[in-house]
């Protein structure tokens, strides 16, 4: 009895070394990249922080100099710090709020909408590049096409957007909330997943567009809500492309993003410590974000279940 049953088992036992010898090559390349791409470097960038390193010699342990020499001794690391603050606050908003209001106008169904759609998601695929920032400089130079758009309606305008401190941001702004088509395409998704029977009854009792929208609609698709905003809040602080092209974080470092500092003191500079504790202030500072946004997830988003 015992020889049957062992033969019984052979088979199971060889197919089942086979799948998981299987399952371990096919995961072997996400695993040896994810090790050499993202955790060792994050480990090398945290010892890093505490060095004096400019890439070309031996990193120097300091302790914490450099968080020193950030917090109390460089009044530039704040004005990038502030300076992608104002942009998360008003960019991500609005391009949620653009997003939406975009999403509930494709959700009815028309032989056109899929062209749509494609031509809305298109500047999220095509806008954070090198070749539309620059297309964007020049749109809003003096002499660019938002001037002659506006003396084209009768108003007389030669406002230097780029080189005024209370404008230069609003273009980098705008840009990222033309990009709504990542957030657009999410809130799809989410808009059809809302039961259409819902709808059926707030028709029989009379309720208005703005009552099925507060009561109905903006409810269940909190969910939906609540991931855009942490994606958006975690693109918001890593915009780099935008500053670093178009304002290269003039007028008076207002449109100074935070990556593009710490892109200047890692390469530019040489200052590869004090980049590296840069970035990881800034990975406390969205963490602390995230990590409020989910504690505070059940006074507002609505889960079915």
């Amino acid at each position: 009895m015992t020889t049957i049953k062992q033969k019984q088992k052979k088979p199971f036992l060889q197919r089942l070394n086979t799948q998981g010898v299987a399952g371990y090559v096919f995961t072997l390349p996400f695993i040896v990249g994810f090790l050499a791409f993202m955790i060792i470097p994050m480990l090398m960038s945290f010892y890093f922080a505490f060095t004096r390193y400019n890439i070309l010699s031996a990193p120097v342990f300091t302790g914490l100099d450099n968080f020193v020499q950030m917090f109390t001794k460089d009044p530039v690391f704040w004005q990038s710090f502030w300076a992608t603050m104002y942009y998360v606050v008003f960019s991500v908003p609005l391009r949620l709020i653009m997003a939406l209001l975009i999403a509930l106008l494709l959700v009815r169904k028309s032989k056109a909408s899929g062209l749509y759609r494609a031509l809305f998601y298109l500047p999220s695929i095509v806008g954070s590049s090198v070749a539309i920032a620059i297309l964007w400089k020049r749109m809003f130079a003096s002499d660019g096409v938002i001037n002659a758009l506006l003396q084209g309606i009768g108003i007389n305008s030669e406002i230097a957007w780029l080189g005024r401190t209370d404008t230069a941001i609003w273009t980098l702004i705008i840009l990222a909330v033309w990009q709504f088509g990542s957030s657009m395409l999410i809130f799809l998704a989410g808009l059809k997943q809302i039961p259409i029977a819902l709808y059926e009854v707030a028709d029989i009792e009379g309720a208005g567009p703005l009552t099925r929208f507060f009561r109905i609609t903006f409810p269940m698709l909190t969910p939906t809500i609540f991931f855009n905003l942490i994606n958006q809040l975690i693109n918001g602080f890593m915009a780099f492309t935008q500053s670093y092209i178009i304002t290269q974080g003039r007028p008076r470092n207002s449109t100074l993003f935070y990556t593009v500092y710490m892109y200047q003191n890692s390469f530019t500079y040489n200052k590869m410590g004090f980049g590296c504790a840069m970035a990881w202030f800034m990975i406390v500072i969205v963490g602390s974000l995230t990590f409020i946004l989910f504690k505070t997830q059940n006074k507002w988003v609505y889960y079915e279940s």
